[in-house]
């Protein structure tokens, strides 16, 4: 059971910075084994170097025809963010998805894009969806979320969870190492502990009733 909930400010994490080593330096006095270490995927993308300035783009016809249509989903509003998404899956992938939406709407039912394009482009952050210095950029979603998340424990010995949080409750857990009950983990991530704006507390631990004892205890 978690009983505590504790944001890292860190430093602006680049494409030069391994994340492992990132959450390794700023949990490595606080963290202990029962906690769970959470990281927000959009860092875990950026540290991959998976940010791209939209002006780097050169978007297609495709792109600039499906920007006009209604019904957007997501991120996906701009022609540099389309074109990124159809090389992210494939052309032929992404307009199969486009025409599932469509046809899901004529019987009033949502999310058909996504489960035939792929969940990965759900994770796409557009501009302005992620802090400066990265808030011009488009952030797709981390590749190897599971390794990742086992290097973490590797290095710290502590569970560790890829997390997608937005500020209206929405709870994505990418990945997760063994043991985490992710569907009870999703009620202690609904409020964003993570921020999304300048608050730069891009990995939250998230304390056990074991060790919030001994912390409590220690303070006394």
């Amino acid at each position: 059971m978690i009983a505590g909930r504790l944001p890292i400010r860190t430093h602006i994490i680049t494409e030069n910075d391994d994340i492992v080593e990132v959450v390794q330096k700023y949990t490595g006095m606080i963290a202990s084994p029962g906690d769970i270490v959470a990281v927000a995927e959009s860092v875990v993308a950026i540290s991959q170097g998976r940010a791209i300035l939209p002006d780097s783009v050169k978007p297609g016809m495709i792109a600039r025809i499906l920007c006009h249509f209604p019904g957007k989903e997501g991120s996906l509003a701009a022609p540099p963010s389309i074109q990124v998404a159809m090389e992210e899956v494939g052309t032929a992938r992404f307009l199969l998805g486009v025409t599932a939406a469509g046809l899901g709407r004529l019987i009033g039912r949502r999310g058909d894009f996504y489960r035939v394009a792929g969940r990965q482009l759900a994770q796409i952050d557009d501009f302005a969806g992620t802090m400066w210095p990265f808030d011009r950029h488009i952030v797709l979603g981390p590749k190897d979320t599971q390794k990742v998340v086992e290097r973490i424990k590797q290095a710290t010995g502590v569970d560790a969870v890829i997390t997608d949080v937005n500020d209206i409750g929405k709870v994505d857990i990418l990945a997760a190492t063994d043991g985490v009950d992710c569907e009870a983990l999703v009620n202690y991530l609904k409020d964003n502990p993570h921020g999304n704006d300048d608050q730069q507390t891009p990995i939250v631990v998230l304390i056990s009733a074991e060790n919030m004892q001994e912390i409590n205890a220690a303070r006394q």
